[in-house]
Parts: C-alpha cells; structure tokens; sequence
C-alpha cells in the first residue's frame, strides 16, 4: 500500500474527488476502472519465469495479483498477456499449465512464447523437412503451426547410426526413446530422412543434450542439410530467443538458449570456412513488442465480444512490461518505446536495491503484486 499512499501525495487534491477513495478489491473499483462502456486504456505484458513463477511454483503472491484483473464472475476486464522467451509446448497447452497453476482462466491467445513468431516462416518451409530443437515437444509446437514435414532432433538423430559417439554413454535417454511411440509422431515422412535434405533448423527451447546437438547441427549445418555428405550452403538457422541466463530454481541463473548458441557458433566457425548464419527472435526484439501491442488489442476485443472496441482506432495509453531480466525484459521496453512502461521485478534474475546500471526501468518493485498494486492505482486516479 506503500505505492498507493505516494500516489495520493502525488495528486493535489482537486484531482481527486472529496469522497473517500475506493478499495482497489472493491467493486465500486472495478466498475470505475473497467465500466464495460469504457475499454481499458491500457494493457500488461508478464514475463512469467523469475515473475510470476519459479519452476512450477508460484512466486512474489502472482495468483493473488492475476485475480485483480478479472470481475467476481471471471471474466476477463484488463488486457494482458504473458510475454516469454521461453517455450516447448503448443501455445494451448501452456495456457492451460499457467492457469491451473496461477488458478486462472487463460486463453491460448494470451501466451506469446518465443517461438511463437515462426507461424510466420510456414509459408516459406511448409512442406520441407525441418528440424526442431529442444526440450519438450518441439516438433509437436512445430506441427500445430503448420510445418508439414518436421521432425525433433531426437527422432531425426535416431535415423543415423553412430551420428552421436557419445550415445553408448547416455544411459539416461534410453526412457527418454522409449517413450517415443514411433519416430514420426507428428507427421508422415515421405522420404527417409537420411536421404532427404534438411531445409531449416528451428531451435525452439533449450537444448537437452548439448554434446549431440551441436554435433547433429554442425552435420547438417555445414552439408547443405546432409549429414555425412559433402561441404555445401548452410540452412537457415532460427533460434527462439538469445537468453544467455535465466532465473530457475536453483539460487543463481541456469544458462539460457543464448549460451547454446554461442557454443554452437563457436564450434561451427572452428570447423567450417564460413562464419555461421542464423535469425533470432524474442525479447529483446522491438518486433516482439509490436506484436505484443497486436495481441492485447485482440485480447481487449475479446474481453468486450469484439464490441466498443475498434482496432483501427483504440489505442492503449500505456503498456506496462513486468520483467525480471534488465537486458531482455527491461531492454526490450525500452526500445520499443511510446506506449511501453517498464517494471523490473527483484524476484528472478535482478536483485540489486537500486535501479539496473545499464538498461534502468521506469519502476523497481519486489514483487509482481507491487508492480499490480502500482499500475491500478495509477490507472484508477490518472
């Protein structure tokens, strides 16, 4: 309540009305605030993992805070969505790990994940054989975004014997293969994938066996897509993000996608005569913050039933990033500039007392609650 009290210093008191100030939990708030004639003016973007959640384990009182966006009925009344780097699983599904942990309703539209942007490469690949890389369910990700002929890298890598000389001594991944119902879960190859050219590489989440990886991906990477064959022009390589560390559960950071690549470009321009080529997307990316202002303006429609909303001509005042990671969270805020506010988390990868030396946010809280508390008191009496 800190942040309440020195928002009603801030504010003369011709600027607020002479009746007492309404419970920011009331009802009489909520109907003020977000009166269904009047859309909100302004949305919200969660970063989730060293936020809201660490591990699966809720973090900084995130259910409570999520709860004050919603009326007594749960509906939805603020825009907001979850902007992470992170992934592995189909936007549907992480929906729904989110809401039962955050105890939540979550729509699907609201979780912009990193590899969320390569819906936009399916054109281009449709019905090429692309590989996907990482934990989770890569290739499933893959499929639901419509790629036709895509495989994970484990399934890829189990086609070529002796491809990973260190496989013998990975006694841990003999459960991992033998919870793979069939090396074509997703898709119905037409060639056999030793034979047929690999058209793209897709690093979708973190990495879960380095040593193969960055084998399998040098092989394919520098034959032109055919391991075990001649030297010839790189395929395209696309990774999520460029996280170098982020917040788990153990005390400091845990090396992110970001780290992954370093160890493959190094390893890939030691080996072979042309410096590595690839595309990274996710935060800090200014597109990813346009986008995220595309997202909240349809999660806005769906709150009103696409009624009193007009895309064309609502604009959101402000967006308010939440975020824990100065160079991604806050960085990414800040380059996107006007309508962006940022808010920097002391919960995930920043602890520091005082504002981030290099990339400072606009505000500095502990918790994902105090970061609420603030944004609907500001947006309640601005």
């Amino acid at each position: 309540m800190k942040i309440l009290q020195i928002l009603r210093r801030k504010f003369s008191s011709s600027q607020i009305r002479s009746t007492a100030t309404p419970s920011l939990s009331s009802p009489f708030f909520y109907r003020q605030l977000y009166s269904s004639s009047n859309p909100a003016s302004f949305g919200v973007a969660f970063d989730i993992d060293g936020v809201l959640l660490r591990g699966s384990n809720p973090i900084g009182g995130s259910p409570r805070a999520l709860k004050r966006f919603y009326d007594a009925s749960g509906t939805l009344k603020v825009p907001y969505v979850f902007l992470t780097n992170g992934g592995g699983v189909p936007e549907s599904k992480r929906a729904k790990e989110l809401g039962s942990l955050l105890d939540v309703n979550i729509l699907p539209l609201q979780v912009i994940q990193g590899h969320s942007p390569f819906k936009q490469l399916v054109r281009r690949f449709e019905n090429e054989l692309v590989v996907a890389v990482g934990k989770g369910e890569p290739a499933e990700v893959m499929s639901e975004y419509g790629f036709k002929d895509v495989l994970s890298i484990d399934e890829y890598a189990s086609y070529f014997d002796n491809i990973d000389p260190l496989a013998q001594y990975k006694k841990w991944t003999d459960k991992q293969d033998g919870n793979q119902s069939s090396k074509s879960k997703h898709i119905a190859l037409s060639n056999d994938p030793c034979s047929q050219r690999v058209a793209a590489v897709f690093v979708a989440s973190d990495s879960v066996d380095w040593s193969r990886d960055i084998q399998v991906l040098c092989d394919i990477l520098r034959t032109g897509g055919l391991p075990g064959k001649e030297i010839a022009h790189q395929p395209p390589l696309f990774f999520a993000n460029d996280d170098l560390a982020y917040q788990a559960l153990f005390p400091s950071e845990r090396l992110g996608m970001g780290a992954f690549r370093i160890a493959v470009e190094s390893v890939f321009n030691a080996i072979h005569p042309a410096a590595l080529k690839y595309t990274s997307y996710g935060k800090p990316n200014p597109s990813v913050f346009k986008n995220a202002e595309t997202v909240l303006m349809h999660v806005l429609q769906s709150c009103h039933n696409n009624n009193q909303v007009d895309g064309r001509k609502q604009l959101f005042k402000t967006l308010y990033m939440i975020g824990d990671n100065p160079s991604v969270d806050i960085k990414g805020a800040r380059q996107a500039g006007s309508p962006w506010f940022s808010i920097l988390t002391r919960t995930g990868v920043f602890k520091g007392k005082e504002n981030h030396d290099d990339f400072p946010a606009d505000l500095v809280v502990d918790t994902v609650e105090e970061a609420v508390d603030y944004i609907l008191s500001k947006e309640c009496i601005s």
